[in-house]
């Protein structure tokens, strides 16, 4: 087993994810674990990782496992068993901050972030689309959960009223260091560390290709040049969302319309017609408050637009 360099200094229970849960967890060296604030880019990235580490674009599902998840229908024995059962390089999820996980020798991560407005409006989208029976399972952990008590919150119908809720406190999801100001500054607090490699949703789309060779080269992956075209292809928003059933073939149990509805538009700036003035300013505020000026511009605006988070003093 990889030597273990850091246990995790805080515990995060939310309504959805546990941090406990990585107390089984048993390294390989050279496992990679995507780790985001939720609908920063995750499912766009582990797709990306898993065609570079197959060689091969052809689509699959994306099983990785996901152990602080706390809501899936089966045990988390199960999903220990399922993860020491994949053969060769492993790749993994996760929506906590870097401080509530264990960090090991060789094991690489991959943190992806987006402005935490463009994240908000398809949070939004995430929560409010969740079927009943995703609403039920929600409910019973959480009701019977002596920190909560109560069933899980529900996003309102309009995303400008959730974004008020998002920025008064719903992005904590019930704990605060599951939210995003104390995420992002997480893992930006690590972005020198040799394990960690920071990637911006904005630089995704701006530069698919590049920010994919950015990421292979972080892994050590090496990929046969005339795979490239094809992994950028299947990269691209239109091809995943065409793809979506086979790359998440059970999202119709969780969202209403199934893998369209989970990966829907893949834009930024939407929140510019929905969300209060008064909403914006408070965002605004908080930045201020919680990020450090080059946190806050690398959040806004990318490593292609603020720079390398590595050369960047805060």
């Amino acid at each position: 087993m990889p030597i273990l360099v850091r246990a995790a200094t805080r515990e995060v229970r939310s309504y959805a994810f546990d941090s406990a849960r990585w107390n089984g967890y048993e390294p390989r060296a050279d496992d990679i674990i995507v780790a985001t604030y939720p609908k920063c880019g995750t499912t766009w990235t582990q797709r990306i990782v898993q065609m570079l580490l197959d060689k091969d674009a052809a689509p699959k599902p994306m099983m990785m496992p996901w152990f602080d998840m706390r809501l899936f229908p089966f045990p988390l024995e199960m999903m220990m068993q399922n993860a020491a059962s994949i053969p060769g390089r492993r790749q993994l999820k996760s929506h906590l901050p870097y401080d509530a996980l264990p960090i090991y020798e060789g094991v690489k991560f991959v943190h992806v972030a987006r402005d935490g407005r463009d994240s908000a409006m398809s949070f939004h989208n995430h929560l409010y689309n969740f079927t009943p029976q995703m609403f039920e399972r929600a409910d019973a952990v959480n009701m019977a959960d002596p920190k909560f008590g109560g069933p899980t919150p529900r996003a309102p119908a309009d995303p400008g009223a959730y974004f008020t809720q998002w920025i008064n406190g719903a992005d904590e999801f019930g704990d605060p260091g599951a939210g995003f100001w104390h995420m992002e500054n997480s893992y930006w607090a690590a972005r020198r560390d040799p394990n960690m490699l920071l990637v911006h949703y904005s630089d995704l789309k701006a530069d698919r290709d590049g920010e994919i060779r950015r990421i292979a080269n972080f892994l050590d992956i090496d990929v046969p040049a005339s795979v490239w075209p094809a992994i950028i292809d299947a990269a691209g928003f239109d091809r995943m969302r065409e793809q979506g059933d086979t790359l998440m073939p059970n999202a119709e149990t969780t969202w209403e319309g199934g893998a369209k509805t989970f990966i829907n538009k893949g834009t930024n700036g939407r929140w510019k017609d929905v969300c209060a003035k008064e909403d914006l300013a408070a965002y605004d505020a908080k930045v201020k408050a919680n990020f450090s000026p080059a946190l806050a511009n690398w959040i806004e605006r990318g490593r292609l637009g603020a720079g390398d988070p590595r050369g960047m003093a805060d």
